[in-house]
């Protein structure tokens, strides 16, 4: 797609104005409520309202959008929200997620070795997001999930370490009735896939359990994996007034990690594992556990108090760079949050939210030689201890004018604190870094009518780096005097946006029957964005970085049973002021300015549409055809490496609604082709990576061709 095409699609359609009907069709069928903004509430705001009201880009995905895809990743469900660049490095639930260039630093060795950055994470309100704002989806299992909703918007201000946004995620099924599904998937390169869910209502309590096991063979070497899942909850209503949840999950998750190629190797045989990667035998093996708690109580109807708690022990396992590790970790934490509701007139009304969160992590970590399989070897190379400490107070107030104007303006004070203690080294002793910052938030939105509004929003954010970014340089001399890096500093940015949100309601009887778009611009200025460099070995800040863009998300419904859903997002995102020392290379004294290159790890244009086709005569069955494409990046700041484009194409047929057996017994299946035409693609990269030979390794290939067949019988 052209750059300048897409823009001009994009100001049209944020233009355009107009007036819904007044008459609602009494005949409308359930699919007009797919794309009905205005009955969506979202809550990933920490204050349930409609998605229509919300000064914020916002996007929901529903449970029928995610029920027919391969399912391993989070990158299948997120893959038509603008603005949001989910890549699967392997096939398996390892990703890279960036949000308007939020997190695009989450790819190396440390950075992104099955973790993320950059992107606050949530499920069931309960942070799947570490407190140095690491995020391990060990625990995401597309299977359970009923709805995301993704902030794209610049989050800080309600969720702390969130500058590049939130994926709140729930698990928690909504039943009046006893239900057991169970379902198989098998695909290409040996993927096995069974998930097996039940509920059941008691009085006034629903319990849920779910269960997942995965086998993938993978397509590289060194790259299978297997994972178990378990979920178990109960939401009672213990009064008219009070609401608690008990939300238990578990998971085993072994995966193995091929690494990247450099450009010879990946033209030869993309198939192939780093020869260093393969040699370590690379690979995570976590078990984790964790269990929350949420009370919900409602004062009156205009007070309201919620509180949650949760425990999250963790025991990993890593063959990486050349040692074996053993982390024994414990994250604790928890929040309280009370709702005021108070009205200045009859035409004005407010609610004010004041809140805090707190999360520590603390525990061991034992690093081991490494044997010739990967295993741990006998001797004792390092013991010590990680921990960090995160602490936020907020409040927020939103004000509605004449039901058709909304103001929020927020404020948030967060307190980050790292612990290294080398019990080895011990003349290091305890070191410890702290990292405070105050955020605030500003945002309005208006509505034309029911169905179309538009917004504006300004806000500080924070990131602070993550724990294993804060290692000294290991080029230095001073990594032997630190434990923590004297020298990151947390990144700071501002994000400008304005958006709009509309439902078009075309005649009933014409091709064209319904119109849903979301449309942002926005502009970021960023101080102290961090950088990895050598693969994610040590990391630098780049003085300030700026990244303009825009963002389209439309959905059209066309008769026939014609649908199409498309995303498309542009930025430019370049370096204002970035000079690197280049002592860091065995050049002291020499330097490089890097001002007005690109932003590493960024692509400009990246783009997702879809053609689905699902007549009444096919009694729920459909067909789809889709497409997803990335522009070309650099992944150096010097921007001499460059990824190449790429555009993949999908195929699916299946079963929409499910098909009654019996009275209580249905079926439902799909059939999908992803990479329909054997496309060779990078699907992922190493940002600023290591070059050996002379040659630069960065390059993570995508998964050719292949085969997903999914059946599943339910109960109900």
């Amino acid at each position: 797609m052209n750059k300048r095409t897409f823009l001009f699609i994009l100001i049209c359609l944020a233009s355009v104005s107009v007036r819904s009907q007044e008459k609602k069709n009494d005949k409308a069928d359930s699919t007009y409520k797919l794309y009905q903004l205005e009955g969506i509430t979202v809550t990933a705001t920490r204050i349930p309202e409609p998605i229509i009201e919300v000064p914020l880009a916002v996007t929901v995905i529903g449970r029928s959008q995610i029920q027919s895809q391969r399912g391993y990743g989070l990158n299948d469900a997120l893959s038509y929200v603008p603005g949001v660049l989910a890549q699967s490095r392997s096939g398996n639930q390892d990703i890279r997620i960036s949000i308007r260039g939020f997190g695009a630093r989450g790819a190396g060795d440390r950075s992104n070795a099955g973790t993320s950055r950059g992107v606050r994470v949530l499920m069931d309100g309960i942070p799947e997001t570490e407190p140095d704002g690491r995020t391990s989806f060990d625990m995401v299992d597309l299977n359970a999930v009923q709805n995301m909703e993704v902030v794209r918007s610049n989050a800080s201000a309600i969720w702390g370490n969130a500058g590049g946004g939130v994926v709140s995620i729930s698990t928690v099924p909504y039943f009046e009735k006893p239900y057991a599904n169970a379902s198989a998937k098998f695909g290409s390169f040996g993927l096995q896939e069974y998930f097996f869910q039940a509920g059941t209502v008691v009085g006034e309590t629903r319990f849920y359990a779910n269960y997942t096991t995965t086998s993938f063979d993978g397509w590289r070497v060194n790259s299978a994996s297997e994972r178990d899942i378990v979920n178990l909850g109960i939401v009672s209503s213990v009064s008219d007034a009070t609401t608690l949840g008990v939300h238990l999950v578990g998971t085993r998750n072994l995966f193995h990690i091929p690494g990247p190629l450099n450009k010879t190797q990946y033209d030869s045989s993309a198939k192939q594992s780093n020869p260093t990667y393969l040699s370590r035998v690379e690979s995570r093996n976590n078990k984790t556990g964790r269990i929350g708690v949420t009370l919900e109580h409602q004062i009156n109807d205009d007070n309201g108090i919620s509180a949650m708690a949760y425990i999250n022990p963790k025991y990993l396992q890593r063959s990486e760079r050349n040692t074996y590790r053993d982390f024994t970790r414990y994250h604790v934490g928890g929040n309280v949050m009370y709702r005021h509701g108070w009205s200045l007139s009859s035409s004005v009304k407010n609610v004010t939210l004041i809140g805090m969160d707190e999360a520590y992590q603390d525990g061991a970590i034992l690093f081991y030689s490494l044997t010739g399989d990967g295993g741990r070897g006998n001797e004792l190379r390092d013991n010590k201890r990680e921990g960090a400490n995160s602490f936020g107070s907020f409040m927020q107030n939103e004000t509605d004018f004449h039901e058709n104007i909304s103001v929020i303006l927020g404020l948030r004070y967060d307190v980050v604190k790292y612990f290294n203690e080398n019990f080895i080294n011990t003349q290091l002793g305890l070191q410890t870094k702290s990292f405070t910052g105050l955020t605030p938030k500003a945002g309005i939105s208006y509505r034309f009518t029911e169905k179309h509004s538009v917004y504006a929003n300004v806000g500080g954010g924070v990131e602070v780096p993550a724990g294993n970014e804060t290692d000294p340089a290991g080029t230095l001399p001073s990594d032997t005097a630190y434990a923590v890096n004297p020298l990151l500093k947390p990144i700071r940015s501002l994000t400008t946006e304005i958006g709009t949100k509309q439902v078009v309601e075309m005649a009933d009887d014409g091709f064209f029957q319904l119109l849903t778009y979301d449309a942002a611009f926005y502009w970021i200025q960023v101080k102290n964005d961090i950088i990895p460099y050598k693969g994610g070995r040590f990391y630098f800040t780049a003085g300030k970085t700026q990244r303009i863009g825009a963002e389209l998300g439309v959905n059209l419904k066309l008769d026939h049973g014609f649908s199409i859903q498309s995303s498309a997002s542009y930025s430019n995102n370049r370096y204002v002021n970035y000079t690197v020392d280049s002592v860091h290379y065995g050049r002291p004294g020499q330097s490089a300015d890097y001002k007005d290159n690109k932003v590493a790890g960024v692509p400009d244009l990246f783009y997702s549409s879809s053609l689905r086709y699902a007549p009444e005569r096919m009694k729920g069955g459909f067909i789809e055809l889709g497409f997803q494409g990335v522009g070309k990046y650099f992944v150096d700041d010097a921007n001499q490496i460059q990824v190449p484009s790429y555009a993949v194409f999908n195929a699916t047929l299946g079963l929409d609604k499910p098909i009654q057996l019996s009275e209580h017994l249905f079926v439902r299946a799909f059939f999908s082709i992803n990479n329909l035409m054997d496309k060779k693609y990078a699907g992922s990269a190493f940002v600023n990576p290591d070059m050996v030979d002379g040659k630069p390794v960065y390059l993570e290939p995508g998964l050719p061709r292949n085969f997903v067949f999914s059946m599943t019988v339910g109960w109900n």
